[in-house]
């Protein structure tokens, strides 16, 4: 449901927060988890439908229409949510949480999906940060960014994801230190597997793409990799199950927005602090690993003709 802003009364004293990328998953979780913890918060949402599914949960959570790669529904949602604050109040806090997963062999990509990969997830974040900053400024509000283990030790096949995670970590570090003569906390959430349908969707979205016509160019390309792909999608949908509630995400982002000392970057899941461990290993030894863990071909393992 969205409302007009003349329709909303924010109390003074509230703590109010943004959330992108709201309408499932770790976002609707921590909309969730943020307004049960006394937060007013504006959920970001791309349709209508969402929005009224979210406004039954809880009252204090306020849809807003929100597309963060569109600089006009960037300012029309800065506008109505500044609209919605009480007189001479700022806002709380940022959480950048919107994202999609671009999977596939690097050379069957198409490029207009490695752009928007990095449009959704890096450029984003970016764009409403500076649109809220404004805000966030009068109340020494706090930045959190949704990144994930995907940005600090990358897998094959989501190479497009994991490059827009790795950049976002750079972005927070000098977000971070750019915002402090301020008192903005800034800080990064890095998730390992979720049960969300993210991976889910991702999955079903490359194959249904390239299944297309239009993919003809990529065909011949993709049928190489199409064991390993398969593999892939056995083990995206064992980990899936094995994947740790969104409430785990959620907590850590209420601590990032309250606590009198936050950290400024926060693991989440077993899988996350083994997977970090992989940064220090020996790149030769990191890629042998991974290709035995989920059994992929290793080098020289494809024939060739003479």
């Amino acid at each position: 449901m969205l409302l007009q802003p003349s329709a909303i009364n924010i109390r003074p004293e509230s703590r109010t927060v943004l959330i992108t990328g709201a309408s499932t998953g770790i976002g609707q979780c921590c909309a969730i988890t943020l307004a049960g913890q006394g937060f007013t918060v504006f959920a970001g949402v791309r349709n209508p439908e969402d929005a009224d599914r979210l406004a039954l949960f809880n009252p204090a959570i306020i849809p807003v229409l929100l597309d963060v790669t569109e600089p006009d529904s960037i300012l029309e949602a800065q506008g109505r949510i500044q609209a919605m604050l009480p007189e001479g109040k700022g806002m709380n806090g940022l959480v950048n949480n919107a994202g999609i997963a671009v999977c596939g062999p690097l050379e069957c990509v198409p490029i207009e999906d490695l752009r928007r990969q990095l449009e959704v997830n890096v450029v984003g974040p970016i764009a409403v940060t500076q649109a809220f900053l404004p805000l966030l400024r009068q109340e020494r509000g706090r930045v959190v960014n949704m990144g994930s283990i995907a940005g600090l030790n990358a897998l094959p096949f989501a190479g497009p994801y994991s490059a827009s995670k790795f950049a976002l970590e750079s972005l927070t570090d000098a977000l971070r230190v750019e915002l402090q003569p301020w008192g903005i906390e800034v800080a990064i959430i890095e998730p390992g597997t979720i049960a969300t349908p993210i991976w889910e969707k991702s999955l079903k979205a490359t194959t249904e793409m390239y299944a297309q016509p239009e993919s003809g160019a990529t065909l011949s390309s993709l049928a190489l990799y199409e064991p390993a792909l398969d593999l892939i999608r056995k083990a995206a949908l064992r980990s899936a199950q094995r994947g740790i509630p969104p409430e785990h995400v959620a907590q850590a982002v209420l601590h990032a927005l309250c606590a009198p000392k936050p950290k400024t970057r926060y693991l989440v899941g077993k899988d996350a602090q083994l997977r970090r461990i992989l940064r220090w290993v020996p790149d030769r030894l990191k890629d042998a690993l991974i290709t035995r863990k989920i059994g992929l071909p290793g080098k020289h393992s494809q024939s060739h003709s003479t």
